[in-house]
């Protein structure tokens, strides 16, 4: 079954869908500009509709993915919905940071979505601090206007975090950022900030994009065999049992999908917790 967070005010399963790739099936991986693959579109919606099935309604997407077509793809799986069976989060472009760029962007992400507004609306990384601020009042004045509810960043130290926050009329309530077993990184600094401030913080690459140090690891293994579950499931348990954090694992696959929403709905025991974190 699975759980839900409410984190700045917003409730949100503790392990949503990304899309990363999504429409771009062969490598190179995504490259802006380039043709988008529709040849396994039809699978992607499959795996994004049994995601909302399962209760994992956060969608995230980005104008970045696949030139676009990850936000398409997006919008076909959910066109037949309620408009609040889903949330959805995408990205803008960090070179489509000055205002008017932003306030274009996302106008074509709300076209290819086929939305009236966004669930939450996220600064894709800043080239540099100088940008911050006028993509930010942007940003606020989609607020303003309707079609975006919450704003967000993605990529941000904390020191980025606290410059954004400075500059909003409108609380930041997420940072979207790497994290899992092999990237901890952000537990230095950023994590507690965003447990502090009543920040969430999104995970990607979960799974560490399916590295076989983390999915290959014995004591990860040893975990699993113990709760009846896999290795993919016990670390993303593990991610998701920290304050304010939220994972979005891609996938495209319907299998994939369900393994990964029961990751959720159980605990792992103190020493399961040690004995991962003693290995990581």
């Amino acid at each position: 079954m699975m759980e839900y967070k409410t984190i700045a005010g917003i409730k949100l399963p503790a392990i949503g869908i990304g899309t990363w790739n999504m429409g771009r099936i062969k490598w190179p991986r995504t490259i802006i500009g380039e043709k988008p693959d529709h040849s396994e579109d039809e699978k992607c919606i499959a795996a994004l509709r049994k995601a909302i099935k399962l209760g994992m309604w956060h969608i995230d997407t980005a104008e970045m993915y696949s030139s676009g077509h990850a936000e398409e793809i997006v919008a076909a799986a959910i066109k037949d919905m309620p408009r609040k069976s889903a949330f959805i989060a995408t990205k803008v472009l960090p070179n489509h940071l000055k205002h008017d760029d932003l306030i274009a962007a996302a106008g074509k992400s709300l076209k290819r979505l086929q939305l009236g507004y966004i669930d939450l609306y996220l600064i894709h990384w800043a080239n540099s601090t100088s940008q911050i601020k006028e993509a930010i009042a942007a940003m606020d004045g989609l607020v303003a206007a309707g079609k975006v509810k919450h704003i967000g960043v993605s990529n941000f130290s904390k020191a980025q975090l606290k410059l954004a926050q400075s500059y909003t009329k409108n609380k930041i309530v997420a940072n979207q950022v790497e994290y899992n077993l092999l990237d901890r990184s952000c537990e230095e600094e950023l994590l507690p900030y965003c447990q502090e401030n009543d920040v969430i913080l999104t995970a990607y690459s979960p799974l560490a994009q399916g590295n076989s140090r983390l999915l290959k690891n014995k004591a990860l293994a040893a975990v699993a065999a113990k709760h009846g579950k896999t290795v993919a499931q016990v670390a993303l348990n593990w991610l998701v049992s920290q304050k304010n954090v939220i994972a979005i694992p891609k996938s495209s696959s319907v299998e994939r999908v369900r393994e990964n929403a029961g990751a959720v709905g159980w605990k792992l025991m103190s020493d399961d917790i040690e004995m991962i974190e003693k290995e990581f």
